[in-house]
């Protein structure tokens, strides 16, 4: 780290009074009993880098899988759309995507979460399952709101808006959904709905293993849970998120990732390079 970014003065560091509820809540929504892992990972994501209270939501079946593999992260089994926005009333963020499965419920799910006061972050099957409707999608989101696509999610809601080029494509994009898009890749490009737009320009390819996604939409909600600008919130993880897979280098997997953060706020709270 030898350059600041100009987003460090906007990161949300706790004071002396400062409490776990005023760190922010974030919510990660779980798939299946066989398909936990995702959510786990943005959840212990979104811990890392600062939310003060982090909640999984699950299918009652999934939380015997769940309960033994978390510690601090709390969870709440629901069984209805309806009883999980009872569940994310006092969330300050939600996740909702990574292994969540390509069904009607992850659909209905999403839908129903907009209904709540929480900014979401929807990554993964959140975006497959609207392919065949992404207005669906678009009306149910506000400009506090994240999408988090690489390509091919991308293409499935905006089709034809990558031949225009990856930045045109995310600008377009984001107006379109009016949200804030994170068009992954080597160049992750980040837009906002009201035209702002940036390029984080230090991926690695490292960051290319299974999971990786999850952990970044876990570490976009948990700055968002903090009251960041989404816009912010949205290129500071996608920076932190690459710093931490460079300073590990060979060997990554996505679990290592979580870990790696508090080195990378560290340095950032130091505004050491």
């Amino acid at each position: 780290m030898t350059t600041l970014p100009d987003w460090r003065d906007s990161l949300p560091w706790p004071e002396r009074e400062t409490h776990k509820h005023a760190r922010g809540r974030l919510g990660v929504v779980s798939g299946k009993p066989t398909q936990t892992g995702a959510a786990r990972l943005a959840a212990r994501a979104g811990l890392r880098i600062g939310a003060g209270l982090v909640r999984i939501l699950c299918p009652p079946d999934a939380a015997p899988v769940i309960a033994p593999a978390i510690e601090a992260i709390m969870l709440t089994p629901f069984g209805s759309p309806e009883a999980l926005i009872e569940a994310c009333e006092r969330m300050d963020a939600v996740v909702i995507g990574p292994a969540a499965g390509i069904t009607e419920a992850t659909q209905a799910n999403v839908r129903a979460l907009a209904m709540t006061g929480a900014a979401l972050v929807v990554d993964a099957d959140g975006l497959t399952v609207f392919e065949d409707w992404p207005e669906g999608l678009f009306e149910a989101l506000d400009r506090d709101d994240v999408l988090t696509p690489h390509e091919g999610e991308f293409n499935r809601l905006f089709p034809g808006m990558l031949d225009n080029g990856r930045e045109a494509a995310a600008a377009a994009a984001a107006e379109r959904a009016g949200a804030v898009i994170v068009l992954k890749g080597p160049e992750t490009v980040i837009a906002a709905p009201d035209g702002r737009l940036a390029v984080n320009g230090n991926g690695t390819p490292w960051l290319a293993t299974a999971g990786s996604g999850d952990v970044l939409a876990g570490m976009i909600g948990g700055l968002i849970a903090q009251r960041m600008d989404t816009f912010d919130a949205a290129r500071a993880a996608a920076w932190m998120h690459a710093a931490a897979a460079r300073g590990f280098g060979p060997g990554l997997i996505a679990e290592d990732l979580p870990d790696r953060l508090p080195a990378v706020l560290a340095a950032l709270h130091a505004g050491a390079g």
